[in-house]
């Protein structure tokens, strides 16, 4: 009996390349983790809440998931747990999971749970599995400059009237979001847009090589990119943590620029002021509107009743907008949201929702103090993490943070932070 005639050969049989050929996929992401967590965050960013895109954000999200799962098992690696980040964390995506769980299914609610709590506390643990090393690193501030070039360009040639290169066209579709008449962007909403083109613009400067470099002269045109937005918060806070990065930032060519970019975009607004009449409008228009600021006011009014009827248990989700609607009787809005991060959580989950909150941001504050690693960037993105944050906290007062592209993008950070920090020790 020839042994050789009934013994497989891994290179004549065709077997073999044809299950090399379909494991490929899962070489290539386990291989590459930070290209799929990229391209998962890419995915948040063009997928708005309003459009229907076959759940492509869940669907990425899984992928992303199941290939770092297994990649973990590969490499047996344990799973980081940082437990003033981790517990309060759990604890939100708890109260939210259970008080979901008690009502009917409804896909929109999950949705929004998981957009507030699920992603932010996978993405956060991800980060700090995926982002420690210098070749993650180069991936990560890749994507910065491109996805701060974009939505640059997007808003600048919304101020400038040239609507036929915006892409992608669902931002000009009218019956989709908010903010039609404003610089929304792909999150259709002028306050997300914002908020992501100031955090975005501080990553820029924490980036190393010729990414830093274009991140600078992308900065140039930023003025013009938030002024697009036509939102006053987003003006604000703009302001100050251009102000607070010329004071933060150790390096003198960064404080003058940061304190040249602030005059210039106090500049930008005199000259638009003094020339377009159009613009100039619009601008005193979004500058002297007590609109909004009449309906928030009635919102807040109305939420913070509801808080003090039950100040420890919250309303259901299914109960929650209902009555926030009732007792409004005078507005014929669209949709009845607190507009207040802060406001939303005591109306939902009451004192229990706030107070994990207002734990988790203290400790992610807390992230400023830790050590750096030897990463190029490392110690610069430490010293501007509470300006990061803080713009967020900030916005936060003007908006319920439901977008996943801007509380991934904070998380991804966070969780790089803590990735530095076990690399440091």
């Amino acid at each position: 009996m020839n042994v050789h005639a009934t013994t497989w050969d891994a290179v004549e049989n065709p077997f073999w390349p044809s299950v090399a050929l379909l494991l490929r996929p899962l070489y290539l992401g386990m291989a590459f983790p930070s290209v799929l967590y990229l391209a998962a965050l890419t995915v948040f960013l063009f997928r708005p809440s309003e459009l229907y895109f076959y759940y492509a954000d869940r669907i990425a999200f899984c992928i992303l998931v199941f290939f770092v799962a297994l990649r973990i098992l590969a490499l047996r690696e344990g799973f980081p747990f940082v437990a003033r980040l981790s517990l309060p964390m759990a604890g939100l995506v708890a109260l939210a999971v259970f008080r979901a769980a008690r009502e009917p299914f409804d896909a929109v609610t999950w949705s929004v749970v998981a957009s507030k709590f699920i992603v932010p506390f996978t993405l956060f643990h991800l980060a700090a599995l995926v982002f420690r090393g210098a070749y993650e690193r180069k991936h990560y501030e890749i994507f910065v400059v491109l996805a701060f070039a974009y939505l640059v360009f997007t808003s600048v040639a919304f101020l400038l009237d040239a609507r036929s290169v915006i892409f992608p066209r669902f931002i000009l579709d009218e019956s989709l979001g908010i903010h039609a008449d404003r610089a929304r962007g792909p999150f259709l909403q002028a306050v997300a847009n914002g908020l992501s083109l100031n955090l975005l613009g501080i990553l820029a400067l924490t980036l190393s090589g010729w990414r830093k470099k274009l991140g600078l002269l992308i900065w140039a045109v930023l003025p013009l990119a938030v002024l697009a937005t036509m939102t006053r918060a987003v003006w604000i806070s703009f302001v100050a943590s251009t102000l607070a990065l010329g004071l933060r930032v150790a390096h003198l060519r960064l404080r003058c620029l940061c304190l040249g970019l602030a005059f210039a975009g106090l500049l930008t607004g005199l000259a638009v002021g003094l020339s377009g009449r159009s613009l100039q409008g619009a601008l005193w228009d979004r500058t002297e509107e007590r609109g909004p600021i009449n309906v928030r006011m009635a919102v807040y009014d109305a939420g913070w009743a509801m808080f003090q009827e039950r100040p420890f248990t919250g309303w259901t989700t299914d109960r929650m907008y209902a009555e926030l609607a009732r007792r409004m009787p005078g507005y014929h809005l669209r949709s009845f949201y607190v507009h207040n991060t802060y406001l939303s959580l005591l109306v939902e989950f009451g004192v229990p929702g706030l107070a994990l909150y207002a734990i988790l941001f203290f400790n992610l504050f807390r992230l400023a103090r830790g050590r750096t690693s030897a990463l190029a960037g490392t110690t610069l993105l430490r010293r501007v993490w509470p300006i990061l944050l803080g713009i967020y906290v900030f916005n936060a007062f003007f908006v319920d943070m439901a977008y996943q592209f801007v509380i991934g993008l904070v998380f991804t950070v966070a969780g790089m932070l803590c990735a530095t920090e076990e690399v440091a020790s």
